[in-house]
């Protein structure tokens, strides 16, 4: 959130005008003060404003009515109300009229700065939404950012375009690193609810609770430190969109909770009792194969077919080469530009390495390649030597020759072992070092961790170490042992 935010505080009482103004001015915010509902009127008209805290009760035009005219003017705008009283009644109105939310006097400093700040993120992201429908181009070749011209993602694009308009859920699948996040957003933008928010849930990264306040919020005391309420992003969502990245590692507890707000299209606040309504188009993407994880017991089966209503594949570069060197003019122009490097070319023997590279990475490796070859080229052209290693020196992977047993065998199984067996050589190869672990298999740390726990695979020690213990900082067991630790992703 900027921190020069403009934020109007419409009083009719001096104490508390002048309270409010010095507290918002010391957190940063600029701040304009209006003594009666029509002089707030006037300035929120006249000047634009990032959200409005209004006094309930004023003589003339009170608050409810400062509400109502706010709300014609700029219907995103977002208004917070203070009242003298404890009762709902008033809350409940002003809430009924488009509030963002309500504030009861004797306020808490934080409890103010905390709701404000809510309402300013909520209405910045209404900002950028409008900006990325603006800058939304839908030639085949440049669609809302993703890149391409290839029959495969045609294909993606004419499924964007039809199911957009539907008020369907979608589960966008591919590799890492294929843009399932820029597929999420032009859904939205191509929508009606294209002028609404679009917010995104980092799936999985954090623990069960936290992650269900930071969905659905929460209420007053719902847990040792939450000490004000809180709303969520399904709120901030409302009337918009919600994508959930990577949601094969949502935790199993709080799948049945999504499964009842894709339902019942209501939730309930964490620690809370009432049940609130949400109108929300929800978007999943994710890298695993969730029929076996829900096969495995790790995912719902209930949830993955509600999921599983309109689904977009995303296909790997490597399945889609031609599109690389629209991927790399792309990339010189972007960055180029970022760096005050204009009309840098790549030589053509360096786009062949390119072209005959199998991009695990996927666009985003690509990007990054192309990146780092514009930011060292000391010329107008990029030659094969500012190409990565391990663009120009890979081994071509061949898969070893295998005779079918007459008996049969179980794929499955196969598979398991396969990957159990690479994953431990890496963690060998990386000193147990899960981050470089990660890196020599191109996958991400955070899949290497659920596979090293879904594998089992332990840590592994040298010979002649003690099999617990204290260990230094070095990483060695106090009788001088180095030890081979398979530990978390921090």
């Amino acid at each position: 959130m900027r921190r020069n935010a403009a934020v109007l505080v419409v009083d009719d009482e001096e104490i508390m005008r002048d309270i409010l103004g010095t507290l918002l001015e010391r957190e940063g915010y600029s701040v304009r003060l209006a003594s009666s509902g029509q002089e707030g009127l006037d300035l929120a008209k006249s000047l634009p404003f990032d959200a409005v805290i209004v006094d309930v009760m004023m003589p003339g035009i009170d608050g409810l009515q400062v509400l109502d005219e706010l709300k014609k003017h700029d219907e995103d705008l977002p208004v917070l109300m203070v009242t003298a009283y404890a009762s709902m009644e008033s809350a409940i109105a002003a809430m009924k009229k488009g509030a963002f939310d309500y504030i009861t006097k004797p306020f808490k400093n934080d409890e103010v700065l905390v709701v404000l700040r809510n309402a300013i993120e909520r209405r910045q992201l209404v900002a950028e939404n409008v900006a990325l429908k603006q800058s939304l181009q839908a030639q085949y070749h440049k669609f809302s950012g993703i890149i391409g011209k290839s029959s495969r993602m045609k294909q993606v694009f004419d499924l964007i375009i039809q199911a957009a308009p539907s008020r369907s859920t979608i589960l966008i699948t591919g590799e890492s690193g294929t843009g399932k996040e820029l597929v999420a957003r032009a859904i939205h933008v191509n929508s009606a609810r294209s002028d609404r928010a679009f917010v995104t849930v980092n799936s999985g990264n954090l623990p069960p609770d936290l992650l269900e306040s930071t969905l659905f919020g929460h209420v007053k005391g719902a847990f040792t430190g939450a000490v004000y309420p809180k709303k969520g992003l399904f709120d901030l969502a409302d009337k918009g969109s919600i994508f959930f990245d990577e949601i094969g590692n949502i935790p199993i507890e709080t799948q049945a909770k999504l499964l009842r707000v894709m339902q019942e299209r209501e939730f309930m606040r964490l620690g809370g009792m009432d049940t609130i309504k949400v109108d929300v188009r929800i978007v999943a993407a994710t890298n695993v194969d969730l029929k076996q994880e829900m096969e495995e017991g790790r995912f719902r089966e209930d949830l993955f077919y509600r999921l599983h209503v309109i689904s977009i594949h995303l296909p790997a570069l490597r399945d889609r080469r031609d599109d690389i060197p629209l991927l790399v003019q792309h990339f010189l122009e972007k960055y180029g530009e970022e760096n005050n490097r204009k009309n840098i070319e790549l030589a053509p023997e360096a786009l062949d390495l390119l072209m005959g590279y199998d991009w695990p990475g996927n666009v985003r490796e690509l990007a990054n390649v192309i990146e780092r070859a514009v930011v060292l080229c000391t010329g107008s052209r990029i030659g094969t030597d500012l190409i990565p290693d391990q663009v120009r020196t890979h081994p071509s992977f061949t898969t070893p020759h295998v005779a079918m047993p007459a008996e049969g065998v179980s794929l499955k199984e196969v598979t398991v072992a396969y990957e159990r067996q690479w994953i431990e050589s890496a963690l060998e190869a990386a000193g147990g070092v899960q981050k470089r672990a990660a890196e020599l298999l191109r996958i991400k740390p955070t899949t290497l961790n659920e596979m090293i726990k879904r594998y089992d695979i332990r840590p592994r020690r040298k010979k002649g170490s003690a099999p617990a213990g204290p260990t230094t900082e070095n990483g060695s067991s106090e009788n001088g042992d180095e030890l081979e630790p398979v530990g978390e992703i921090e």
